[in-house]
């Protein structure tokens, strides 16, 4: 696997009404600008909000190039028991849609987010945020990535 040719993302599980169409559109023209790059796997965590709009992009995005691969990086196995029934089923179309589901824990910990975190972006070579507030796992992200100067692309703002 070729870190530099992928791409993790990380952002906010609620997003305004108003911004998710510009988000929608920042994501598939982002993808695509980096398909063109070169980028051939795009790592999401299966968190609701952005992580489920970024997945929804890349396997849009595949549909047109055979190439890409959509990874789900998965905190534990159970991240979704306290979700919707609506949050779940699209959940588990994500899943059973990616090319490769990687989960790091049977059952949720303390800290297990953060760690499924840092794996995006050890994996990566570029991350896409979605970041507006810099407190929480996504300022967390976005900051690590930094440090292993790992470019950020943050369309938050």
């Amino acid at each position: 696997m070729d870190t530099k040719k992928s791409c993790c993302f990380t952002g906010h599980r609620h997003i305004s009404n108003e911004d998710i169409l510009r988000v929608v559109a920042m994501l598939d023209e982002l993808i695509a600008e980096h398909i063109g790059k070169g980028f051939t796997r795009y790592l999401a965590g299966g968190a609701l909000g952005f992580d489920t709009l970024a997945a929804q992009a890349v396997l849009r995005a595949r549909e047109k190039n055979n190439g890409i691969k959509l990874v789900i990086v998965q905190p534990c196995r159970d991240q979704d028991v306290k979700w919707h029934e609506a949050d779940k089923s699209e959940y588990r179309r994500i899943l059973t849609a990616a090319d490769e589901v990687i989960c790091l824990s049977d059952h949720y910990y303390n800290g297990c987010m953060q760690k499924r975190n840092r794996y995006l972006v050890d994996n990566s070579g570029l991350c896409i945020a979605y970041m507006r507030d810099t407190r929480g796992g996504t300022a967390y992200t976005v900051q690590y990535a930094q440090k292993q100067n790992i470019p950020v692309i943050n369309i938050g703002m």
